[in-house]
């Protein structure tokens, strides 16, 4: 009898777990998406696990796919396949914004996060009556914090037809879809009209284009004469050293899992925005003290890992999540461990900010 109670408090505790686990744990920030509504994205469950293989094959040797024009061409529909995989990922642990915020003293991640979102408004001086381009707007969290914060009209632009949807719905919930429009579309050849925005930025995306000339062309074309333009850029710092192995082993891991053809250098990024007409009113890294450590929220403990990836492993033996899903955990994971290296170390940052103005005489859309 004892052997039977036993039992069956096990089999209740062990319930219980799964259920917090897997239907009541969230998202890290707001509870939009539960494990069991993990998809990835448009691809249908059956083809996930071949997606993910052609995408790990391209990307294998990162700086190799924007060598030549050819390969090149082919960066953008990876990229697609990339946030096909890894969206709801995102969405589940670790919120609606994806990308990186120096900690703060005494506040949650959550609140760092929104604090490093609105100083892209405060930068561009933005205010109702604006019209703002998001580059790269994922599923709208930095999106809906500034056009909370100024009051302005942001129209934000993603490869991703599953983010799109993604964004919009979020939009709504949020009271901002009035403000917040969400267009699917390259940023290296964008469906607007010349000068048609006030203002323009974009947090941790162009690091996706093989060619920074060639987006930031594009950004440069459809603001106005006179507007600014905020980046905050995924680069290496002066720190890295291309004949230090562990040094080339990390930015590759972060270039291999983050569907980046190739980082660019810190000191490259001001001369290309100079390249295609923009005058550069400041540059900072982000990440530089007193700033806190960005990669904080990185350092998952491994029984938090482990947690996670049984919950993963028990939805795809369950068919609630699709094959695939497992090995797409595992590379974000990894990918963790290699931008945890970067910012210990020094030789990465995705926070290089740059504040860019196109001259107020400008004509060229080049």
């Amino acid at each position: 009898m004892e052997a039977m109670t036993v039992a069956w408090t096990v089999a209740g505790v062990g319930m219980a777990l799964v259920y917090w686990f897997v239907w009541v744990m969230g998202a890290a920030e707001v509870k939009g998406k539960r494990a069991v509504d993990l998809k990835m994205g448009s691809i249908t469950n059956d083809k996930v696990r071949d997606k993910y293989t052609q995408y790990w094959s391209f990307f294998r040797r990162p700086k190799e796919t924007a060598t030549t024009e050819a390969s090149a061409e082919k960066v953008p529909a990876f990229v697609d396949t990339f946030y096909n995989l890894v969206t709801d990922i995102y969405e589940w642990g670790w919120g609606q914004s994806f990308h990186f915020s120096p900690s703060l003293p005494g506040r949650s991640h959550r609140e760092a996060t929104r604090v490093h979102e609105e100083r892209v408004s405060d930068l561009l001086g933005a205010k109702p009556g604006h019209r703002l381009l998001d580059v790269g707007c994922g599923v709208g969290g930095p999106m809906r914090a500034i056009a909370a914060h100024s009051g302005s009209h942001v129209v934000g632009i993603t490869i991703n037809e599953y983010q799109v949807n993604r964004a919009r719905t979020h939009n709504n919930k949020a009271g901002l879809d009035s403000r917040c429009e969400v267009v699917c579309g390259n940023f290296l050849s964008m469906p607007f009209a010349d000068a048609s925005f006030d203002g323009a930025y974009s947090i941790e995306a162009t690091c996706h284009a093989p060619r920074l000339q060639d987006v930031y062309g594009e950004i440069f074309r459809v603001l106005r004469p006179g507007g600014l333009y905020v980046s905050y850029e995924w680069v290496t710092t002066s720190l890295y050293r291309a004949d230090n192995s562990e040094h080339v082993d990390a930015i590759h891991g972060i270039e291999r899992g983050d569907a980046l053809p190739g980082l660019r250098r810190q000191d490259e990024i001001a001369s290309i925005a100079k390249e295609v007409g923009f005058e550069v009113l400041k540059e900072l890294d982000l990440a530089l003290p007193p700033a806190l450590p960005w990669w904080t929220r990185l350092k998952m403990g491994r029984i938090a890992y482990w947690r996670n990836s049984l919950v993963v492993r028990v939805l795809t033996m369950l068919r609630i999540a699709p094959k695939g899903v497992s090995e797409v955990h595992e590379m974000l994971y990894e990918t963790a461990q290699h931008l945890t290296r970067g910012g210990e170390t020094g030789i990465f940052t995705p926070m290089h900010m740059v504040l860019l103005s196109k001259p107020a005489a400008a004509t060229d859309t080049k």
